[in-house]
């Protein structure tokens, strides 16, 4: 009993030495990265997409070149799907916000 509940403490710990975990890209799936940039609401937004899977990419909005921002990320079968599904999203909620007396 007193070794499970060492075992359990020991992973439970804020000093417990795990080994530092990467995200790599899966073989058989390029390490390819596309950018769109778009005009939406008065605002240039730069769009990266990124392979997650076969036939999937993840499209995030870039402020900084290279550094995603903490907004939800968009997936598509191809590149240009998942920019659309993320540059639709911004153009309703500018329309939304830029209409008057209307709630974000």
């Amino acid at each position: 009993m007193v070794a499970a509940v060492h075992a359990f403490s020991y992973g439970a710990s804020l000093v417990y030495d795990v080994p530092i975990r990467r995200i790599i890209v899966a073989p058989g799936i390029p390490n390819m990265l596309h950018r769109f940039e778009e005009f939406i609401g008065g605002r240039s937004y730069v769009i990266e997409v990124k392979p997650v899977a076969q036939n999937r990419w993840r499209a995030y909005i870039v402020r900084i070149p290279g550094v995603p921002t903490a907004l939800m990320p968009f997936y598509g079968p191809t590149p240009a799907a998942a920019a659309h599904e993320l540059s639709s999203w911004l153009t309703r909620a500018h329309e939304r916000v830029s209409k008057p007396g209307g709630s974000v």
